[in-house]
């Protein structure tokens, strides 16, 4: 069995959890394959075996790698999406970083879970996946997102008008900083922090949600990801921020915008004694009595 390992940055402090992560590795006869940069980081730090391979992009993640573990927090495995497209490549994400709502397996499992990609004990959640069409070339060949798609004005310049139709037919003007269409996955992101609704990862759904709106009277509105979702600028200033995740390009505030969702998935690991409700307790504290 091969995986590939994505991370972004080592830091002295997770030296434990990273030998410990390839220890297992090694226990469960699982072959690495390491992402280039973080390889080049690690190598004097940690001990790997002597024929270690790696890869740089996409074309190297050949057939025979089944997982690509990200090790990280929520950012580094939205990196990961990027690399795998459509590939049929699962997803296991190892939470280094802080919240985690995405990289849910926290850094005192990582032997567990090891094992369970080793024994095939794990669930897959498939995810819905947010696929953005432009007038002019956008985000390269990764045109999707697994959390969201934003529409921002840029920098200090004032509000803008965000004309949105379904399927062609108009929706509302929304008067903002800026509009998130968010999928469920990504409804306990941006968009959450904006006021939106969270959503269940299989409710095939989106969830537009504006930042800042000028009306006070306009909330954020879940819609069926069938529909076709489009959108026309206006703005003082002659150009607008577009987000795909932590992704963004600086466009004309004329080129023609649509998202709809994309035409795969994607296939998240999950222990199989963690769900989706159990993440909310977790995360968002919920059912805890701080008075106690």
């Amino acid at each position: 069995m091969k995986a590939a390992i994505y991370s972004r940055v080592f830091e002295d402090g997770q030296q434990n959890d990273v030998q410990q992560f390839f220890d297992e590795l090694a226990v469960q006869k699982i072959e690495p394959v390491i992402f280039s940069s973080f390889f080049e980081q690690i190598k004097n730090k940690i001990n790997l075996p002597a024929d270690t391979r790696t890869f740089e992009g996409t074309e190297d993640l050949t057939n025979d790698i089944e997982f690509i573990i990200s090790l990280g927090g929520d950012g580094t495995l939205l990196d990961t999406i990027t690399l795998v497209q459509n590939k049929k490549i699962s997803i296991v994400g190892v939470n280094f970083g802080r919240l985690g709502f995405l990289a849910g397996i926290g850094r005192e499992e990582v032997r567990r879970a090891v094992k369970a990609i080793a024994g095939r004990t794990y669930v897959t959640d498939s995810r819905t996946l947010i696929h953005v069409d432009a007038s002019i070339p956008m985000f390269g060949n990764v045109p999707y997102a697994l959390n969201e798609f934003s529409i921002h004005k840029r920098d200090v310049a004032s509000m803008i008008k965000i004309h949105t139709y379904l399927n062609g037919e108009f929706l509302n003007t929304y008067w903002a900083d800026g509009l998130i269409v968010a999928t469920p996955t990504g409804s306990t992101g941006y968009s959450l922090s904006c006021g939106g609704p969270i959503v269940f990862p299989d409710s095939g759904s989106f969830v537009i949600t504006p930042v800042a709106p000028h009306n006070l009277n306009v909330r954020p509105i879940i819609v069926p990801d069938s529909n076709i979702i489009s959108f026309v600028i206006e703005s003082r200033s002659e150009q607008i921020i577009c987000a795909l995740d932590s992704r963004r390009e600086i466009i004309g505030k004329d080129v023609q915008l649509a998202v709809k969702k994309e035409s795969f998935e994607v296939s998240l690991v999950r222990l199989s004694e963690n769900n989706f409700l159990q993440t909310l307790r977790n995360k968002l504290t919920w059912g805890l009595d701080k008075r106690n």
